[in-house]
């Protein structure tokens, strides 16, 4: 079983790029071979996990405007287990080009069908957008993630987020479900982070996630060293978070392993 879950919200700044690539590395930690899709222009995944998107020849943008295929664009990581899909600042102009094409909401769908089944995940960083881009990712996706960051204005424009979810679900993916509401950016000193968690568990109750991403020097670190907070420091509380997070996402999906159980043990 393959599973394709986007991570989404058009509100910059709530710690989606962040949650993309360490809840991916924490998947591959935890031995399930997993795709790091980069869907933003701003390439930030591409960076964090190590690589220069001004380098990058093939990419996203590549896969959906030119037909490259996905496995000329594909990058090894640090990581075992992990591999990126990468982006640049092409894919800024790939809506543009995308008007015109038929299917053109099935275009990533129709990229990433041909690498599914050579993972167990493909965790997909939207852009900080409801664009055509954004609704390509939830498209193709299984199910979808919300970052939700605990501070002022927490829950603002996720209604709207959350109408674009359904509007897809109508008319493009029925198949599509919300995974969870991620709380980022926890601060157990402040009242306020306590004051959004209460208010987020009481609005959405059974789909807010168990584990709360707290705030973590290393873990706003690990970009500037093209690495995930796992390589960059394994005993954080980033780290553990994160790794927490996989392993819910995992029972979740009833994709538990043994491996996975002897590793719980370990951290």
């Amino acid at each position: 079983m393959s599973k394709i879950i986007a991570l989404a919200n058009q509100k910059g700044g709530v710690g989606k790029t962040t949650s993309s690539i360490n809840l991916a590395a924490s998947l591959a930690v935890l031995e399930y071979k997993t795709l790091l899709v980069d869907a933003d222009p701003q390439a930030n995944s591409t960076s964090g996990i190590g690589y220069d998107p001004r380098s990058i020849k093939n990419s996203i943008y590549e896969c959906i405007i030119n037909d490259i295929d996905p496995q000329d664009a594909i990058q090894k990581t640090e990581t075992p287990n992990l591999d990126l899909l990468p982006a640049h600042i092409d894919l800024v102009g790939a809506e543009i080009e995308m008007i015109n094409l038929g299917n053109r909401e099935y275009k990533m769908k129709a990229v990433l069908e041909k690498v599914k089944d050579q993972y167990d995940f493909i965790i997909i960083d939207c852009s900080p957008s409801l664009g055509l881009i954004t609704i390509n990712a939830l498209t193709a996706a299984d199910s979808v993630i919300i970052p939700v960051q605990c501070e002022y204005f927490a829950l603002e424009g996720l209604g709207k987020l959350l109408n674009t979810i359904k509007i897809v679900q109508t008319r493009l993916n029925t198949e599509l479900e919300i995974e969870g509401i991620l709380l980022t950016m926890y601060d157990v000193r402040l009242r306020l982070s306590n004051q959004v968690v209460e208010e987020v568990k009481t609005h959405f109750q059974d789909l807010v996630f168990d584990t709360i991403i707290q705030r973590n020097t290393r873990l706003s670190e690990a970009p500037s060293y093209g690495v995930s907070v796992i390589m960059h420091d394994a005993n954080c509380k980033g780290a553990i978070n994160y790794l927490n997070l996989a392993r819910e996402i995992v029972g979740k999906n009833g994709m538990l392993r043994e491996t996975e159980n002897s590793t719980t043990a370990t951290i």
